[in-house]
């Protein structure tokens, strides 16, 4: 029977031939992932189960990433909680401070994510790990505590929907920008329980920076999981990484899907999409100029080193516009450093921008960045609800990194076409 690559590594982990979209299995898990936020919750639940070790230490990871340096009372506990458990369990997997930065960012940095992986986190943009052709998924914090005593959980063999992307990127369109295009051709129910599989000429040329922005965002159309069959191009990223080497899966040729669309990507302009739902998304030449309070270049979308170097190019030697708030966080010590070396933190800052700590920063709203009633923010990162850098009465607007640089210097949100 044909299986699309999501399907071959549910079958794998479920220990049998073949699996068919809809089917109720089980299935041993390759990595559990938790936060600042959500350990907590799961540790609780791996107590009330009465369980006294976690199914393997190696193969656990928790990182406080929310909320670092922990930014009051409340959090300082809940990053405790979370190292104690890992002292007590000896979970080699938990970053502190000074090791830690925004979690899907260095897991795979870290080697701990290989393709044909299984992991399951306690967050809902684990759907990340995709781009190096993993089955990885968001769950809640209940189900990651019995992971974490059993090693196994339950799935439903999600139906699949074939995205084929088609010609070349122009400049300054990336991996951002389609993902933002299809989630509002789809919607953000459009996907639900669905795997989203990125395939095409468009993005076989994409650098993995930009095919984990477009798994990360999976979710946003509802989806399970979102995922690329992995190449060349992945096969080097995990070059070192890892003392493992992965398993490349492909789907096969007349593996079943619920659906195929076809997107041409020649004539696509950058996309933004607008308050309050990552689907209301628009060409930037649609926009009238729309006035900024606030940038945010970082997040689990477009954090990476790539990500900083594109805005840097744009803004080196200009300087932030006036009343503009340019705020900048690398995704990890690694990246920090790194951006650091090649002079790009000294951009951002001759500019007038500000650097955070690798973390998640304003991105949900809780750290470094609010917004307050009335302002307006680009960010680049992935979601815009209601609230969700701050206010209610707030707005944020979702870009890729080129058009952050453009806004931050023009104070609008601008093409980088306009600098």
């Amino acid at each position: 029977m044909a299986m699309t690559i999501t399907e071959k590594i549910l079958a794998a982990h479920a220990g049998r031939e073949q699996v068919s979209a809809g089917e109720l299995i089980e299935v041993d898990v390759d990595l559990a992932l938790a936060n600042d936020i959500t350990a907590p919750m799961a540790i609780r639940m791996f107590n009330e189960l009465g369980a006294k070790e976690v199914f393997n230490r190696d193969l656990v990871a928790l990182v406080p990433d929310h909320f670092v340096p922990n930014k009051d009372i409340a959090s300082a506990e809940q990053v405790k909680l979370m190292r104690e458990f890992a002292r007590k369990q000896r979970i080699r997997n938990f970053f502190e401070l000074g090791e830690t930065g925004v979690e899907h960012v260095i897991l795979p940095e870290k080697g701990l994510v290989l393709p044909g992986d299984l992991v399951i986190g306690a967050d809902s943009h684990t759907c990340t790990y995709g781009a190096l052709g993993a089955f990885s998924a968001g769950m809640g914090s209940t189900d990651v505590g019995a992971i974490l005593a059993t090693g196994r959980t339950w799935l439903k063999t999600p139906a699949a929907i074939k995205l084929i992307y088609e010609g070349a990127c122009g400049p300054h369109v990336g991996g951002k920008d389609l993902i933002l295009y299809t989630l509002g051709l789809l919607g953000v129910a459009g996907a639900v329980y669905k795997t989203l599989e990125f395939t095409g000429e468009a993005v076989d040329r994409l650098p993995m920076s930009h095919r984990f922005t477009m798994a990360n965002m999976a979710v946003e159309a509802g989806a399970k999981n979102g995922i690329f069959v992995p190449d060349e191009t992945a096969r080097a990223y995990i070059e070192g990484r890892s003392t493992r080497s992965g398993r490349f899966y492909r789907s096969d040729p007349d593996a079943v899907y619920e659906r195929e669309i076809r997107i041409p990507v020649d004539a696509m302009e950058p996309q933004v999409a607008l308050p309050h739902s990552p689907d209301n998304v628009r060409p930037i030449s649609a926009l009238n100029s729309v006035p900024l309070d606030q940038v945010f270049l970082g997040s689990c979308t477009n954090g990476r080193l790539e990500d900083l170097r594109e805005a840097a190019g744009l803004i080196r030697g200009r300087r932030v516009a006036p009343g503009i708030r340019f705020i900048v966080i690398p995704g990890s010590p690694l990246i920090y450093r790194e951006a650091v070396k090649e002079g790009l933190i000294e951009t951002f800052l001759e500019a007038g921008g500000v650097i955070g700590p690798p973390c998640c920063g304003p991105c949900l709203g809780g750290h470094m960045g609010i917004l307050a009633e009335g302002e307006k923010a680009l960010s680049t990162s992935n979601r815009n609800f209601v609230g969700r850098m701050g206010h209610p009465k707030s707005e944020v607007y979702l870009a890729n990194p080129a058009v952050a640089a453009a806004s931050a210097i023009t104070g609008y949100i601008a093409s980088p076409d306009a600098l």
